[in-house]
């Protein structure tokens, strides 16, 4: 990565971020990328290169086809609406591309059958006829994600068709032990198909010299690297990458009823997104993307994803006669709390559900304090996340302006003082001379050294201002000049930490730009004082987080994420998978189902026949009855507070207030329902449902398992 001391030489820079799956909204795991991608573009704006940041929904694949088909609307018709959804949840993250763009478009298209040509040109593309497995109920070929099984190294049950989440295995999809179509349930057949290749294993030569380099020019993290070493001792695959009608994607030339697989046209969006913007804007496409460019290429993308963007992706580029990336910068996934993120328990939150409860900055900064240049994965702990916002951002930083502010424009008119004492210009020099050590930070990735370095001169700064007492001086006789003074460095330092912070929180910094009455801040303006200069008056910048907050999005996140039945993502589509539904293809019989009195209603019938794969979406789990307790107004109800093995407890209502007493339920164990939606109710939000037999009153009874079963255990 070219080292950038100085702002007096430009540089060339295209920024992408992976490109989002257009069946499915943002939710906060994915702007993990987007945000750090958008934080470093906008360093470098301010530092004055010319950077340009695109991106596009991912619109192609059969799940796109799936989804619009089952809503009964045409595919074009189900982008433009995801597109739209997408474009204003970035919008209002403050996530600024320079063109955000589709997949679908005639640039793609270009590009894409193009490049197909080339490689086929070069003898890189092969074709041959495979058995490939295919659905007798839906009556098309699947695709690997369209596959589930057993894995065939490690044996881990409930894989996809390409490669095992938990080993990292790559294989067939026919290599899958008792495979099943994730479409209907049916055991898929084989049928012989004639399909397109990518000879990989050709590129594995020019692939080892392009990532050998060490240091700032290695194109990868060392983890991500040795991710490499990896594949390549276990052989280079020839990649797959045509698919069979019924498909929506682009048609290989040539090749009537044969489509490019979207992995291929996918990250040719990157290329067709800048295509877009230069005839728009009258930029040189040619001049970022010919093998001889001078201008860096960066992409921005999660783990889950590396093996397409450090192996096809420059093969593809570099076989097609194209220039290769500069760096792919690879991070990991996001946790809440500790865990993976989970619909059950309201932490599986989603873009709008935390923009209708909470400033998006504070997302961006706690973000900002949590990553680096490393390929890990972070926390999101609401505890911590409440405590940095507070205390950091707001206890350190804000409060430096608002205990100075009032006072310029009380005592002074709302001008700053025409020079500073000496003890206030050290302070603002001392500030001054952090701004490359901080740029450095921003230029390599490393968001969370950068805060933590400026709220250590925020520290500083609150110090300053402790000495000084200024409001001490305003009720002294004699210190008024001593006074202006102390007040004009203490803003003077604000906004120098300003600049340092714009490019995380953006917004905030255009609310400071406006209370300075200054243009907006580029990093070059860190040199220099603002004296002798009026300011508005000081209005509150930002609001603390109150811990209701946080439980209202926990809570409506809960409530509002039912379930659905969605198609399978394509792999890489999220970072959090969720279990894919199966369609079952069983009419159902209208039963009158009478209350169990847990909550929830149960069928009696044995005439409506279910299949297995219906019954494994049911998630079993073995619950401990941590405390019981009477529920006020409520006749039938009991409050359940129970231990399935996670680091929180569950809450349920349960109407068996009639068969057992408080006292009788707690330490017993039980079977939960623990993948039920949550239900809100008038009492509270019900997490799960326990199991009960019997016809009501006082003859029901909740299943026990026998002795040795613990919390947390899966029921099969």
């Amino acid at each position: 990565m070219p080292s950038d001391t100085t702002t007096n030489s430009s540089r060339k820079i295209l920024v992408t971020s992976a490109l989002p799956y257009a069946n499915g909204a943002i939710h906060i795991g994915h702007l993990v990328e987007y945000i750090q991608t958008d934080i470093w573009v906008r360093f470098q704006k301010m530092r004055a290169h010319s950077c340009y940041y695109v991106c596009a929904d991912d619109t192609h694949g059969t799940p796109i086809m799936l989804r619009a088909e089952q809503e009964g609307i045409t595919p074009e018709a189900l982008i433009e609406r995801v597109h739209g959804e997408h474009s204003k949840d970035f919008s209002d993250f403050a996530i600024e591309f320079d063109n955000y763009h589709s997949t679908h478009s005639d640039e793609n298209r270009e590009l894409s059958q193009d490049i197909y040509r080339r490689l086929d040109k070069a003898g890189l593309i092969t074709k041959r006829t495979i058995e490939q497995l295919y659905d007798p109920e839906k009556k098309m070929f699947l695709s690997d994600r369209f596959i589930k099984g057993g894995c065939p190294k490690c044996k881990a049950e409930e894989q996809y068709g390409d490669s095992c989440e938990k080993c990292g295995a790559t294989y067939s999809p026919t290599d899958l032990i008792k495979p099943y179509s994730a479409l209907s349930g049916a055991t898929p057949i084989t049928k012989k198909s004639e399909h397109h290749f990518f000879q990989l294993g050709e590129c594995e030569a020019f692939l080892k010299e392009w990532l050998n380099p060490d240091g700032e020019t290695a194109p990868l993290q060392l983890e991500a690297a040795n991710k490499m070493n990896e594949w390549f001792e276990a052989g280079l695959r020839d990649w797959d990458i045509s698919r069979d009608a019924p498909y929506f994607g682009f048609e290989i030339p040539n090749a009537p009823g044969k489509f490019l697989y979207v992995w291929l046209d996918a990250p040719v969006g990157y290329m067709a997104s800048f295509k877009n913007l230069c005839e728009k804007e009258g930029l040189d496409f040619d001049s970022y993307w010919q093998p001889d460019s001078d201008a860096e290429l960066y992409h921005f993308i999660g783990k889950d994803i590396l093996y397409f963007h450090a192996l096809f992706w420059p093969a593809t580029l570099k076989f097609s006669g194209y220039r290769t990336p500069t760096k792919i910068c690879v991070h990991g996934f996001l946790t809440v709390d500790g865990q993976k993120m989970s619909k059950s328990r309201g932490t599986f939150i989603m873009a709008r559900t935390y923009l209708d409860h909470l400033n998006p900055e504070y997302l961006r900064y706690y973000f900002a304090a949590k990553l680096s240049d490393r390929v890990e994965d972070i926390d999101l702990n609401f505890e911590d996340f409440t405590a940095r916002v507070n205390s950091n951002l707001i206890g350190k930083y804000i409060n430096i302006a608002s205990r100075s502010a009032g006072f310029i424009s009380k005592r002074f008119n709302g001008q700053l003082a025409a020079t500073l004492d000496a003890d206030g210009a050290k302070l603002v020099s001392e500030i001054q001379a952090q701004a490359e050590q901080i740029a450095a930070r921003f230029e390599a990735r490393q968001f969370s050294e950068a805060m933590r370095e400026i709220m250590a001169l925020a520290d500083q700064a609150n110090e300053y201002v402790s000495d000084k007492a200024p409001w001490v001086m305003a009720k002294a006789a004699g210190q008024e000049q001593q006074l202006h003074q102390v007040c004009s460095a203490i803003i003077n330092a604000f906004r120098v930490l300003t600049i340092y912070l714009k490019p995380v929180l953006p917004r905030l910094a255009s609310d400071v730009e406006a209370f300075l009455n200054i243009k907006p801040l580029q990093w070059r303006d860190v040199d220099g004082l603002l004296t002798d200069h009026a300011i508005n008056k000081y209005k509150h910048l930002m609001k603390r987080i109150e811990p209701p907050q946080i439980d209202a999005m926990l809570a409506a996140s809960a409530a509002t994420l039912q379930p659905t039945k969605p198609s399978p993502a394509r792999h890489g589509e999220a970072q959090q998978k969720e279990s894919k539904q199966k369609k079952s293809k069983v009419a159902k019989k209208e039963t009158t189902t009478p209350d169990n009195g847990a909550g929830h209603s149960v069928n009696d019938a044995t005439d409506n026949t279910i299949q297995f794969d219906d019954f494994a979406k049911v998630d079993l789990r073995i619950a401990k009855i941590v405390k019981a307790n009477h529920v006020e107004g409520a006749d039938k109800l009991l409050q359940l507070t129970l231990d399935i093995g996670e680091e929180k407890t569950r809450n349920v209502f349960a109407g068996i207030k009639s068969a057992y007493s408080p006292a009788q339920l707690e330490g017993k164990l039980t079977v939960m329902v623990a993948n039920l939606a949550p239900r809100k109710m008038r009492f509270g939000l019900s997490e799960g449902m326990v199991l009960a037999a019997g016809p009501g009153g006082k003859e029901l009874w909740i299943l026990e398992p026998h002795e040795g079963a613990q919390p947390g255990m899966k029921v099969k």
